[in-house]
């Protein structure tokens, strides 16, 4: 037996449409996630800025490892703070995807009583004239 077509609007709005939004939103928090890859930021976040980095060598100078110890300091230095400005645009990405998914999710749950609310104030209003 065929349902009503009210009951078939109430099983895709709240059931199949609001599964497939949730799922689009998974995905995009996935996106942002992987795209900063800010779980790899975090395991390297000490490492030298591209592999720049010198070798100390069999040199017995001390001016040469001075300058060695300071150039992958600084190396590492310039890395880390590359890293935290990415992970901070990184999860600023994934707090405002997350935040507009939830209202996404919201609104949509709440249009047939924001439609049905507009339809009976446009009825008043009709009345009203």
């Amino acid at each position: 037996m065929k349902k009503a077509l009210f009951i078939q609007y109430i099983e895709w709005h709240f059931f199949d449409a609001f599964n497939e939004i949730y799922t689009g939103w998974k995905n995009f928090l996935l996106f942002t996630f992987n795209y900063f890859s800010i779980d790899l930021l975090l395991k390297t976040f000490f490492s030298h800025w591209h592999k720049y980095s010198l070798r100390y060598g069999k040199s017995v100078s001390p001016s040469w490892y001075f300058e060695v110890f300071v150039f992958n300091m600084m190396s590492r230095i310039i890395g880390m703070v590359l890293r935290v400005f990415m992970i901070i645009i990184g999860t600023l990405a994934e707090v405002s995807v997350f935040v507009f998914g939830i209202s996404l999710l919201v609104v949509w749950v709440t249009l047939p009583l924001i439609l049905f609310i507009g339809f009976l104030f446009g009825l008043r209003l009709m009345t009203l004239i």
